[in-house]
């Protein structure tokens, strides 16, 4: 034990190799792990991920313990992590393997209601929302600190089972980082982290989609499903082409074939003529 109580510091490495069994153990128990792995410099690359870790950078709440967290979630020690409606669990490997859970409150009723008057045909497509490919002002209006979608400290409630016991330890930091990163490639999850449904947002853009099924029904393009299930869509699987008028068939000329000369009747051969009987002798 080192002093005050917390535990001697674990090298990288031998942290690694500890978590590693750890994880392995829980595999064998049927308890799959889904760990945070970071590729190169940048913990998030996406817009929803950046957003996340800029608003999670502007709280001074968090300021002191925030650097650790990021040495955490770069060299590995997220081994698992889980989005859940109004919940983040993880296991951070440090001195030994820590159990995290974040509670994280609802979006208000009404604070989700204005957030979407706010973007009311402002979002084309589910692809254009979950890719962030949105206009400055939606942008603007879903990273508000105060009525966008990301959690004041207030509506956080953070436990570690490590022995520090201060608002936020490394452990939950490197968690609250390690959601940046998922959310690159699961930019919903936030959504479900807020309790609300981004559906939601899409629905209020439906009656301006150029794009429409049957009874009138509006349709999501095939190129956008294809962008979000990231798989090449045949157009003939998605939706039967509409059928085509048949021309009927010319009538076809009938052409008279140039009539064939006959041939000559061979010449009828001459039967040949009776051979008299031999005279008898006498």
């Amino acid at each position: 034990m080192g002093w005050y109580g917390f535990k001697p510091y674990v090298p990288v490495a031998q942290r690694r190799a500890q978590a590693a069994r750890e994880v392995a153990k829980r595999a064998k128990k049927g308890q799959a792990c889904s760990p945070v792995h970071i590729e190169g410099k940048s913990i998030a690359s996406t817009f929803w991920g950046k957003a996340w870790c800029t608003n999670l950078e502007g709280y001074s709440d968090f300021e002191n313990r925030l650097p650790r967290g990021r040495t955490y979630v770069r060299n590995g020690s997220v081994v698992d992590l889980k989005i859940e409606k109004g919940r983040i669990k993880a296991l951070v490997s440090g001195s030994e393997l820590y159990e995290i859970t974040i509670d994280i409150a609802a979006l208000s009723k009404p604070k989700w209601a204005a957030l979407k008057a706010q973007c009311a045909g402002k979002i084309g497509t589910l692809v254009e929302l979950l890719q962030g490919k949105l206009s400055k002002a939606v942008m603007e209006t879903v990273t508000d600190r105060e009525k966008g979608l990301f959690p004041k400290p207030k509506e956080i409630e953070m436990r570690c089972s490590c022995p520090d016991y201060a608002g936020m330890c490394k452990h939950i930091a490197a968690t609250m980082y390690g959601v940046g990163n998922r959310l690159d490639s699961a930019p919903e999850l936030l959504f479900t982290l807020r309790c609300v449904d981004h559906m939601e947002l899409i629905e209020q853009a439906i009656p301006a989609a150029p794009h429409e099924g049957k009874g009138g029904a509006p349709a999501i393009a095939t190129d956008d499903l294809g962008a979000i299930f990231g798989i090449e869509i045949d157009d003939a699987l998605v939706a039967p082409a509409a059928p085509e008028t048949r021309k009927k068939p010319a009538a076809k000329k009938t052409v008279k074939k140039p009539a064939t000369e006959k041939k000559p009747a061979a010449p009828k051969k001459k039967p040949a003529a009776k051979k008299k009987p031999a005279a008898k002798k006498g």
